[in-house]
């Protein structure tokens, strides 16, 4: 038996092509998620970071851009797939969805606002994930 036969095999490009898609869809949601929240604090759109917001209008705008950002993120995950772009696009919106309700178990006993909003976020994701999915396969016409 040679060294060769035990060392581990380098992963395939695709596998490689096919995480950075998703990552790079998925720091676009949050880096955008997060530089939107400083602006409107910066701005004081929003109350001082670490306070609670109650305020429904507020909650309803942060949940209307994270929706946006989300179907753009799920749209950057399906343009740079190396194939199959649909289904990194839901790949996508199942981490979303996983991290959304990890959020919402850990912020909700925390009362920082209403507890529909991290609801909202979880449940969101994969909806989302579907539409940016379906916005590439229009615009680049792929089945």
């Amino acid at each position: 038996m040679s060294i060769q036969a035990i060392a581990p095999r380098p992963l395939p490009r695709r596998l490689w092509q096919s995480t950075g898609a998703v990552v790079a869809g998925f720091f676009a949601v949050v880096l955008l998620s997060i530089g939107t929240d400083q602006l409107l604090h910066v701005l004081d759109v929003y109350p001082p970071w670490g306070q609670p917001m109650y305020d429904a209008g507020l909650c309803l705008l942060a949940l209307s851009y994270r929706i946006v950002y989300t179907v753009l993120g799920s749209y950057i995950t399906a343009r740079f797939a190396p194939r199959a772009p649909m289904r990194h696009a839901i790949i996508l919106g199942v981490i979303g969805f996983v991290v959304g309700t990890g959020g919402a178990i850990a912020t909700i006993p925390m009362h920082l606002g209403p507890a529909w909003y991290p609801i909202a976020i979880a449940l969101t994701a994969l909806p989302c994930a579907w539409l940016g999915g379906l916005l590439h396969r229009r615009w680049h016409g792929e089945p």
